[in-house]
């Protein structure tokens, strides 16, 4: 098994050689690529070495059963061809494939045998909001459909990547020095700050990350739920958090769903609100599962569950499901 990483550099790609490394991934060798920028840097993996090779068009792929790349969507488009042409098969964490009709759109904990069908070779990650709250969707809709969901997010820096990370670090500092303060990565300062802005807004008045989160669950539900999502990008560090309304065909109790959540796949039960027990981004920075708590029913709707999940975008929103990914097409011996 040949197992490489395409922008093994940035926030994500250090996140594949931990989760691989830590989950004892079955592979025999991981080549990592990058730009020219990052070409010729060393990496350790399992005790060794590794160099970044610079990314090129030519047959470097071809003999790699599984690229998991997180260069950005205009790198996954450009290169997917060369990445796939000798059947590798390419798992992308970028946008650029999610809405694709050829190009699955995975978690494995709700809809794994869609990645059997990839006519393009490629199986596409989905946004990491849309992760965390269609893996605590997934409990809830095993007991009655979900309709509707209404969910607002609130996203941590780590979304926007390493360098927009530092640059809060830096903000804060600047703020505390009383420096002016450098904003590059966001719209506006994000220390002390929320910002109502992730991605571009579209003509419909929503930003392009908020379209995704409705478009990306009826994929994955397979049906015409539908999803209303404001996405303001917060302080924190890393692990995204949302407040989630969900409608469903049925009313549910609360006792239901909470069983549903303790025995749901890769979540955690976090609701003890007598004891200040909820999730919370700060302490759950690293970890796999997607935490949920606040959990009670809406006080205007019988049919609509109101609850707070937390989950780490850079590992369960991005690296951890696409190795999650991986690891189902081996377990069908797919690749392997």
């Amino acid at each position: 098994m040949r197992v490489a990483i395409v922008g093994a550099s940035g926030a994500v790609g250090q996140e594949f050689l931990r989760v691989l490394e830590q989950r004892n991934f079955p592979l025999d060798e991981l080549v990592l690529f990058g730009s020219s920028r990052s070409a010729g840097t060393f990496y350790t993996f399992g005790g060794k070495q590794l160099q970044v090779k610079l990314l090129q068009h030519n047959d470097d792929f071809k003999d790699i059963d599984i690229a998991f790349v997180s260069a950005g969507g205009g790198t996954s488009q450009e290169y997917a061809e060369t990445i796939t042409k000798h059947g590798c098969i390419m798992i992308d964490n970028s946008s650029a494939f999610r809405m694709d009709p050829q190009v699955p759109l995975v978690v494995p904990e709700v809809n794994p045998e869609d990645a059997l069908v990839r006519p393009k070779g490629i199986i596409a990650n989905p946004n990491c909001s849309t992760i965390m709250m269609i893996v605590a969707l997934k409990a809830l809709n095993d007991i009655s459909p979900v309709k509707k969901v209404q969910v607002s997010t609130y996203q941590a820096a780590s979304g926007a990547g390493a360098a927009a990370m530092a640059e809060l670090y830096e903000q804060y500092r600047q703020v505390l020095a009383g420096e002016p303060v450098k904003v590059e990565k966001f719209a506006h300062q994000l220390a002390f700050n929320l910002i109502p802005h992730i991605d571009v807004f579209k003509e419909s008045g929503y930003t392009k990350e908020e379209e995704k989160m409705f478009y990306e669950t009826r994929k994955m539900f397979h049906n015409d739920i539908e999803c209303s999502a404001t996405c303001v990008r917060v302080p924190a560090l890393r692990c995204h958090s949302e407040a989630i309304w969900a409608e469903t065909e049925q009313p549910v109790s609360v006792e239901d769903f909470r069983r549903a959540v303790e025995n749901g796949e890769d979540l955690v039960l976090m609701d003890n609100p007598d004891n200040k027990e909820y999730p919370m981004p700060l302490f759950l920075s690293g970890t796999d599962p997607v935490y949920v708590g606040r959990i009670r029913k809406d006080i205007a709707n019988p049919n609509v569950m109101v609850f707070w999940v937390v989950g780490d975008q850079i590992r369960k929103g991005a690296a951890l499901n696409a190795v999650q990914i991986a690891e189902y097409l081996i377990a069908q011996k797919v690749v392997g």
